[in-house]
């Protein structure tokens, strides 16, 4: 795992049941070969951002239309917040490929 990378997928979904998507969660939060980490929402326009580790964007893809869950797009991400921004960015990066948490 320690050389997954990091994902966002996004869903747009106006007026799916939010029972849909928690039971797809569910099923998600067990595949092996890719880790969900967090959903952020907006229910109003009916869309999901997804954050996942895999090792490409194919493994999401074939996860995804093996479960039946539709997606806008599926792109690779990396986070950062103000205290690592400069030098301490790389650094993190680095850190994080092999962290054990994941960069939970």
């Amino acid at each position: 795992m320690g050389n997954w990378k990091k994902f966002m997928a996004v869903h747009k979904n106006p007026g799916v049941d939010c029972k849909v998507v928690q039971g797809n969660w569910r099923k998600l939060a067990n595949v092996e070969n890719a880790t969900w980490e967090r959903t952020y929402f907006n229910e109003n326009k009916g869309m999901r951002f997804c954050v996942w580790r895999a090792q490409d964007e194919e493994q999401l893809k074939k996860i995804f239309t093996d479960m039946d869950v539709s997606w806008e797009s599926i792109i690779p991400v990396e986070e950062t917040v103000p205290d690592l921004w400069g030098e301490e960015w790389q650094s993190h990066l680095q850190a994080e490929q092999t962290a054990d948490t994941l960069g939970v």
